[in-house]
């Protein structure tokens, strides 16, 4: 593990969180971006926390020079949430970061700070879990990474922090259910970590199903970092996509998200359907959550929901998504190997409620074919 920030304060906070957990080790702690690009190769760590804003070499400048020296460097990109930063970390996502998480405002105050502890720890071991998995570490190249990882989103989870992994025993075949015979009348979608990137790969080949039906996104993001996922969503889908407004009317055509620290439903207005907005207590320790807009779209399409369950920590969606089919509903959901975790979508899958559990590259076909009324 390798921490680079030039607060003398934020770089001790994290190593000695991270020296406390005991499948953890701090290999460097360093000041700036050309600290890491400078010994990236001598310490060899499997994940990096890199700081944005740093003198010499900003986070920024510095993730393609890790990356180009280390493929497989795990990247969590760490800064206060302005829109600026929010800005430069969809940008370091999209050039290969792994992850990005807020630094709070002022290590004083106690519930800032164990929020910051918990999901920075949850992501490490995460993420880092998964590199070790499937990619062992190898030589540098010199070369970048041909295409970068899938990138994750800010996730402002709470869950219990995961255990170190164990062996892996054998897993029973996963089973899968027929499709609802109602063709669907809304889509629904949940995701998290590598959210954003699977979101803008999903949106920008479902432009028929968009035109002919609402689709409705929960992303567990914070303020501000969801009012630029959904400009992203725009540009891709070549569509409207904003975040929900409360009270707005849903319809065809558009893409409604799940503004950060809020959670989204639908609720019925006379003959329509309206957005509702509501700032209650986290659920499954996120906010804003997917089981809110799973389960009350219930009442609105009843059987008539298809639901997509995208990579992503934790479990959120799955208790929705069981209710979605008890109601004649059907889900989807990422398989693991093109999740960047395999949380969420493992989650549904595992639970037995998935009519199909595909790649990313096969979803968006798959919907298409759904909302047409394929039932197969």
């Amino acid at each position: 593990m390798m921490v680079v920030d030039d607060s003398v304060v934020i770089r001790g906070l994290i190593s000695r969180w991270i020296a406390a957990e005991p499948d953890m080790v701090v290999a460097a702690s360093l000041r700036t971006g050309l600290d890491a690009v400078n010994q990236i190769e001598r310490v060899n760590p499997d994940v990096a926390v890199l700081d944005i804003e740093m003198p010499e070499l900003d986070g920024i400048s510095a993730l393609p020079q890790l990356l180009a020296k280390k493929r497989n460097l795990i990247i969590i990109m760490a800064s206060t949430l302005t829109r600026r930063n929010a800005e430069i970390s969809f940008k370091a996502l999209s050039l290969g970061a792994a992850d990005y998480i807020p630094k709070p405002e002022s290590t004083r105050e106690a519930a800032a700070a164990d929020i910051f502890h918990h999901d920075l720890i949850q992501k490490i071991r995460s993420l880092g879990a998964k590199v070790r998995r499937t990619a062992p570490a190898s030589p540098a190249t010199g070369h970048p990474p041909t295409s970068p990882p899938l990138a994750p989103a800010l996730e402002r989870s709470r869950e219990p922090l995961p255990r170190p992994p164990q062996a892996a025993v054998a897993q029973p075949p996963l089973t899968r259910r027929p499709f609802s015979s109602q063709t669907p009348r809304a889509l629904l979608i949940g995701s998290s970590t590598g959210g954003p990137q699977a979101l803008m790969t999903l949106v920008a080949e479902i432009g028929a199903v968009i035109d002919r039906f609402p689709v409705l996104i929960t992303q567990h993001m914070p303020p501000t970092f969801t009012t630029i996922l959904a400009e992203h969503l725009a540009r891709a889908s070549h569509r409207p996509a904003h975040e929900a407004v409360d009270g707005e009317i849903v319809k065809a055509g558009t893409i409604y998200l799940a503004p950060g620290g809020r959670h989204m439903r639908v609720v019925r207005r006379g003959t329509d359907v309206a957005i509702a907005l509501d700032d209650g207590p986290p659920v499954n320790f996120c906010k804003p959550a997917v089981d809110p807009l799973f389960s009350s779209a219930i009442d609105i399409w009843q059987g008539g929901i298809l639901a997509v369950v995208l990579t992503g920590m934790g479990s959120d969606g799955m208790r929705g998504g069981k209710e979605i089919v008890a109601a004649g509903g059907s889900v989807i959901a990422q398989d693991e190997a093109t999740s960047v975790v395999w949380g969420m979508p493992g989650a549904a899958a595992n639970a037995g409620i998935c009519s199909a559990i595909l790649p990313l590259n096969q979803i968006a076909p798959k919907l298409v074919r759904v909302f047409s009324g394929d039932r197969s």
